[in-house]
Order: structure tokens, then sequence, then C-alpha cells
């Protein structure tokens, strides 16, 4: 597999005359597509703005025209309030053109709508992956290769220390906690948008088919997963059950509700949280967490590298997060690489 991709990835290179690239500039809050006047994921609010997801360092209020696959405009019109006037949606493999430059949305395998937005101009195409992961997860479209002459790179996870373990291992794990002590509950720390979702998904998935329990918090999101086609079970409110009856119950929260007031409502708790970052035991410490699951919508190092390698772009620019460690390692391996340093695209802790 990895050797066909390699082969369409240069024949469909040496068949393009790569121009000056001053089309496309990165800003400290933003790219900026010059000839379309276009803005992917820009910090502040634009005339016109192409979002490739729904998280907060990539979307906001306050744009004239957003362009987003079908799911992500959903969330934002949740999340932010944006405007079904302003909104352009763009399928996967569809997209718009403006200024000369065609854009196209594929998926990215991070969380729902989430999108890669290829441009291509005068003989060159650059893309931007937003946000992405490799693995599978039953709750959004499975990430692609899209070949091109620049990749725009996260790099979260940008440092060797960074492997995330099997899914279905950190899934098991949850699932024995829950089994070993039927007189508490789990309460599993995870993101309101697409963590909650996946780690529903990942335990139906796991024969997991009690009912799960939400935090009020969570329960708009799940709904709207629903909406757009991803099965997530018998789900619960806390708020609407009595304490006893969540014994041997899985319950999920946000992050920050773990150790509130809110949890004493439960019966005698586990805390967990399901995070990349529980690869590092000092956060689970800091966070009082029991029970880490290391359960990331990120690619890991070796994630990240194998997409540099099968991309095999000419150019390579990364952004949002461990940028010097992903520079570092493209410089050993022979592939030109420049970090980014965009405003407002440090690390997120709770993916």
């Amino acid at each position: 597999m990895g050797r066909e991709r390699a082969k369409v990835n240069r024949a469909w290179q040496d068949s393009k005359s790569v121009t000056d690239s001053g089309w496309i500039i990165p800003h400290p809050d933003g790219i900026h597509i010059v000839p379309a006047d276009v803005w992917i994921d820009p910090s502040r609010p634009r005339p016109h703005a192409a979002v490739t997801h729904g998280h907060a360092d990539h979307a906001r209020s306050g744009h004239g025209t957003v362009y987003a696959t079908p799911a992500t405009l959903a969330i934002m019109a949740l999340r932010y309030g944006v405007e079904e006037a302003g909104a352009v949606p763009c399928d996967y493999g569809a997209g718009f053109e403006r200024g000369g430059v065609r854009f196209t949305f594929h998926p990215a395998g991070h969380v729902l709508g989430s999108a890669q937005i290829a441009m291509e101009y005068r003989g060159e195409r650059v893309v931007v992956t937003g946000d992405f992961k490799r693995r599978a997860d039953p709750t959004c479209a499975a990430f692609e290769i899209v070949p091109c002459d620049i990749f725009v790179t996260e790099a979260t996870f940008g440092l060797p220390v960074f492997r995330h373990p099997p899914t279905s291992a950190e899934i098991a794990k949850l699932i024995a906690a829950t089994r070993a002590e039927p007189d508490r509950s789990v309460l599993v720390g995870a993101y309101a948008l697409g963590k909650a979702q996946r780690v529903i998904a990942e335990l139906r998935k796991a024969g997991w088919h009690d009912p799960l329990y939400l935090h009020g918090a969570l329960e708009p999101m799940c709904r709207l997963y629903e909406a757009h086609g991803v099965p997530l079970g018998e789900l619960r409110s806390v708020a609407d059950t009595p304490k006893e009856a969540m014994a041997g119950a899985i319950i999920l929260c946000p992050p920050s509700a773990l150790t509130d007031r809110w949890s004493r409502r439960l019966p005698d708790p586990v805390t967990a949280m399901a995070s990349g970052w529980m690869r590092v035991r000092g956060r689970a410490r800091q966070r009082q967490v029991e029970l880490p699951l290391v359960i990331s919508d990120h690619a890991d190092w070796h994630e990240l590298t194998q997409t540099i390698a099968d991309v095999n772009a000419k150019e390579n620019w990364i952004t949002h997060g461990s940028e010097e460690g992903l520079v570092r390692w493209c410089e050993l391996h022979q592939r030109r690489a420049r970090a980014l340093h965009l405003v407002g695209r440090e690390v997120e802790e709770v993916e």
C-alpha cells in the first residue's frame, strides 16, 4: 500500500511544474489564500473563511462567508451561533472556486465533519490538514492521502514519546475497571466535540450496550452526531437519574467536571480521562485521574511522520503543537520543512 501511494505521489508531482508559492501566505492568525482572499481557520473574523473543523482553535463566529463541510457548519451553528446565511456547505470531494483558486474538501479523520482543504492555483497544489488522525473511528470519515506540492500539517503530538496504544486496548481497560467494582461508577472526562462521541461509539463496538450517562454539557453534541447518522445507543442524563441507579455504570463528562462538585451526585466514581496527553503520567496525576485512557483524535508521532512520507510533498509546513520536533525530523530525512507558529494553535490538552 505504501509503495503504491508513493508511486501515485511521484507521478502526480512529476506531471506538475511548481510555481512561486506567494499566493498562499501564513500569518499569525491564519493562512491567507491571496488571489481568493480566503483565510483558512482564521482566529479573527474575516470576510471569507474556509474552516477545517469545529473545534474552537479552528472555528469561530463573526466571519462573513464560511466554507466548510455540512457537519462542520452544523457544529459551528450549535457552538458559535454561525448564521446559515453566510454558510456555504462543501461535501467531501467537492468545493468551490474563487479568484482562480480551486478549493476541495477531503476527510481528515479527526472528528465529525473534519476536512483537509486542498487548493490548486496555476499548477500548484497545497493541502492544509487541520487536525487529523489515521486510526479508524466509527464516528467520522477516515483520513485520505491527498498528493500535493506543499503539505501543511498539524504537530500536536510531534515528539517521539507520543505513540498511542490500540484504542481497543484502552476501551477494554475502561470496561474491566467498571466491571471490577460494580458498586462504584467510572466517570470519564472527554472533550464535548469528538472525544465523548468516539468513546461512546468505541464502547458500543466493544460490546458495551448498557445505558451510558451524560453530563448535560455533552448532550447537545451527542444529539447532533446522532442527527448526522452516528449511532450512539441508549444515552441517559445524569440529572434525570437517581444516584443508586448509576452504580456499575460508565458516565461521561467534560474534563473540567471530573473534580467538580457536580461529581458528588455519582456513586463513588473512579475518575478516568480519555486523552492523548494521558501518555504523560504527570498530566494524569495533575488532574487527579485514577484511570488514564490514552485515546486521541490526533495522529501520534509515527502517524505524523508516516503521513509526511506518504504525501511526499516538495515542502512541509508544520503548525499546531510540537512544531520544531517535526521540523527536525524532516531535516534529518532530507525533507524541506518550516514551522508556522500560528497564534491560538497551542496544544489542546484535553484532546
